[in-house]
């Protein structure tokens, strides 16, 4: 029998991502829970029957595990039909040694070590970091261009404070040599933060306290309160979704191997065995610093010196004044058909990085952006397609029958409501082609995720239902049971709460949401919360709800846009937050923090990060001269903000009944919820009739949501992510797989830091000094195309004609 698993030693072409080292004291797996861990404890040799009913139970749980490879999917089939109680026990005994999933083995240890977490110095540094992350990025925010401050950055930051710590405070408040716990709880605060930039609250904060906008300024009361129960209420719903998506062993959640790589390789500097990485024997610390360095200094040529590396769309300097070659060729407001980049931060600047993606995620999102934005695309845009051809092919702008820019001031009353006599007389409202699309792929992927995890995943949800913490053999799980778990009531009392912050922000005040909406909103958020969340975990592909929360208001409350800002807040960002604090929860479960410290932490970093972020945001609008002007003198011009009173007005006032309804400009859409419906039962079909075949790694809500991020990303940036993701998870994963174990998300940790740093440097140091980059040829020609400027436009009108449909 030949499995991908390792017992005490690592398999031959596998290392553990380290091993205890001398001094360092190995934590024994605490005390038997299941039946059949008893009787194997007992010492008692289990009979056939209990060892095949655990390979039964495991085979079911499994099924449609796109993430176990189909050899160790077909072991398990012969062991529950053979019935051999030796094979049976072997299999058994090795995944209860180790996890089942590459992913997993090559970032995360299979034992445990006894180091203190909840330490004076963690929660010291944890909070410093998390003030400073929050008010440098509330206040990046309101600029343009905005950079965000990853949790990538505070969790390198934390190691030489750390150290430093070591040898500058007294011996009482060290608590032995800085640990990996300590860091990984630091990150894990840093993460409530840093994860998304700043809280998305902000930006409904901002679009009503901003003159520009709206002009209601609220008071601290509600910020304060709208970023509570936004930022908290996620929590409550996560704290509750643990036995689905934190304890299970396939809820693997990839982002978080690259987190724990790096703490390992921060605080472990041994070498490599060269038989176990082909052929390298180079530490992991030494190989992450030389890849950290080279990122760092190699940014400095498409971020600045260099430019054209970064949009190395060369069609588009041979004929920069031909349309179609634009539209067809362009990086910016093209379709991006030659995907050529020199710069990480295309590659992973909408997507993250490729080397966190399982492959067949990356596969599924790739279809959908060739299928959808690469072919349909053409196909709508070169028919004309509801007069597409007088837009951008693809951008993310709303424009009116003239070709501009939407001008939203056109259509209000001085109380901020709709004039429906002025709209009328205006303009309906125009998406560009790529922009249309998003909208029939959010209505598909909403429908999608819960049939998908209706068929897919229906008996394993119900299994997990039914399932105490660690009734599934797997490693990790077990070594937590040593830990006081985190009741239930505690979450749910945290979930209580807020809702009851929720009532009071939407009531007290007049957002115009009434209280049903909003625990409509929050309905949503939860129900979604798993079956997104299944996805996330098994394949790192985010799916939101931005645009569903922002159709379903628009029907809901016509007229209403500050109830719409507040509803898409409390419907899209309440499960967001849901997921990301799971994340987090997961890489405590990996660094087998204990829970309750991460339940404190979590909280305490959560409030902090918003008060810091509100009195970050009330300083700026009492400061700084000008804010959230479009000329304001060092480009504080509010660009969040700015999109969502636009969204507001558009989705709000307007309405999605002005939009999609029959007789209307994009009422075509609405077919895509047919295909959301269709899709997977299709997929579904395939994968029994061919269980063996790719069919069982297709999944409709990532082919129809993976590419969310278009535009204003375009397919550059996905068949470039793609491409770097067959290459690191496909080709290298296969064929030289003990060096992918070692270096693959060391290299994606380095790659991503050394980028956000020299991001930051140059941020600091010449764009906010308003130093210009060298003038030159390879700077000036991106900037000297038709799409560039967003003037590939197929067809024009003459002053005083409109296109489009007579009435609307």
């Amino acid at each position: 029998m030949v499995l991908g698993f390792r017992k005490k030693t690592a398999a031959v072409d596998e290392q553990p991502v380290s091993t205890p080292s001398e001094g360092d004291e190995k934590v024994d797996i605490v005390s038997p829970k299941t039946d059949f861990e008893k009787t194997v404890a007992s010492g008692v040799e289990p009979s056939e029957v209990e060892a095949n009913r655990e390979i039964k139970f495991l085979k079911k749980l499994h099924k449609w595990d796109a993430n176990l490879s189909t050899d160790i999917q077909e072991e398990l089939e012969d062991a529950a039909t053979r019935h051999d109680a030796q094979a049976e026990l072997d299999l058994i005994n090795l995944i209860e040694n180790d996890s089942p999933y590459p992913e997993v083995r090559a970032a995360v240890r299979n034992y445990d070590e006894h180091h203190p977490s909840a330490t004076i110095r963690a929660w010291t540094i944890g909070l410093l970091l998390v003030t400073l992350g929050s008010g440098m990025n509330m206040l990046f925010s309101l600029r343009a261009p905005s950079i965000i401050i990853t949790s990538f950055v505070a969790q390198l930051v934390a190691y030489p404070i750390g150290r430093a710590w070591d040898r500058v405070m007294p011996k009482f408040l060290t608590s032995g040599p800085f640990n990996y716990k300590e860091h990984a709880l630091i990150t894990i605060m840093a993460n409530v933060c840093l994860t998304n930039g700043a809280a998305y609250s902000t930006n409904t904060i901002v679009s009503l306290k901003a003159e520009q906008f709206y002009g209601f300024d609220f008071g601290w009361g509600f910020q304060l309160l709208l970023t509570f129960s936004t930022q908290m209420v996620g929590y409550g719903f996560a704290g509750l979704l643990r036995k689905f998506l934190v304890w299970p062993a396939a809820m693997i959640w990839p982002q978080t191997f690259v987190s724990t790589s790096l703490f390992y390789a921060l605080h472990d500097h041994s070498k490599t065995d060269p038989s176990k990485a082909n052929g390298w024997s180079i530490a992991r610390y030494r190989y992450f610093l030389y890849v950290f360095f080279g990122a760092f200094v190699w940014y400095w040529f498409p971020g600045w010196i260099f430019q054209a590396l970064s949009y190395f769309s060369f069609a588009t300097w041979i004929a920069p004044n031909n349309v179609t070659v634009n539209q067809l060729f362009g990086y910016t407001t093209g379709l991006g058909l030659i995907p050529i980049t020199f710069d990480w931060t295309q590659i992973t600047g909408f997507t993250y990085s490729p080397l966190m993606f399982p492959w067949h995620g990356i596969a599924n999102t790739i279809i959908g952006v060739v299928g959808f934005f690469m072919l349909l695309t053409c196909i709508l845009h070169y028919s004309n397609w509801q007069w597409a051809m007088y837009l951008p092919i693809s951008d993310s702008g709303s424009y009116d029958n003239t070709g501009s820019t939407y001008n939203v001031s056109k259509i209000l009353t001085p109380q901020s409501t709709l004039d429906l006599q002025k709209y009328q007389e205006y303009s309906p409202l125009f998406l560009s082609t790529t922009f249309a699309l998003t909208y029939g792929l959010s209505f598909a992927t909403f429908i999608a995720v819960i049939v998908h995890t209706v068929l897919y995943h229906g008996d394993e949800v119900w299994m997990r239902a039914k399932m105490a913490l660690g009734e599934e053999p797997d490693v990790h799980t077990k070594m937590m049971r040593k830990f006081p778990e985190v009741p239930s009531w505690w979450y749910g009392l945290v979930g209580l709460s807020c809702f009851g912050l929720c009532l009071v922000t939407c009531l007290v005040w007049d957002t115009k949401l009434t209280w049903w909406a909003l625990i409509i909103a929050l309905l949503i958020a939860m129900f979604f919360a798993v079956p997104i969340g299944m996805v996330q975990a098994t394949t790192n592909v985010q799916i939101g709800l931005n645009v569903i929360t922002e159709f379903i208001i628009g029907y809901m409350q016509p007229g209403r846009p500050i109830a719409m800002m507040l509803f898409k807040t409390y419907g899209y960002i309440s499960m967001l937050q849901a997921l990301y604090f799971c994340q987090d929860l997961k890489i405590g479960h990996y660094m087998k923090i204990p829970p309750r410290h991460m339940f404190w932490a979590q909280i305490a970093a959560t409030l902090w990060s918003s008060v810091v972020q509100i009195a970050t945001l009330n300083w700026a609008f009492g400061s700084i001269e000008g804010i959230c002007d479009v000329e304001q003198a060092s480009h504080y011009t509010c660009p969040g903000g700015r999109v969502f009173f636009n969204a507001s007005v558009i989705w709000g006032l307007i309405g999605p009944q002005r939009i999609f309804n029959i007789g209307q400009v994009y009422n075509g859409l609405m077919y895509f919820f047919i295909a959301g419906l269709a899709a997977p039962i299709i997929f579904y079909t395939l994968a029994r009739k061919y269980p063996k075949s790719n069919f069982r790694f297709l999944s409709a809500p990532i082919i129809f949501g993976g590419s969310g991020q278009i535009p204003p990303a375009t397919t550059l940036n996905y068949t470039t992510w793609a491409a770097v993701g067959w290459l690191f998870n496909k080709y290298i994963k296969n064929k030289y797989r003990g060096w992918w174990t070692q270096y693959n998300y060391i290299t994606s940790a380095a790659l991503d830091i050394g980028l956000a740093i020299c991001t930051i440097l140059i941020f600091l140091t010449l764009s906010l000094t308003g130093t210009k980059a060298p003038q030159w040829w390879g700077n000036t020609v991106i900037s000297s195309t038709l799409e560039a400027n967003g003037e590939a436009i197929s067809r024009t009108v003459a002053d005083g004609e409109t296109f489009g449909p007579s009435k609307w």
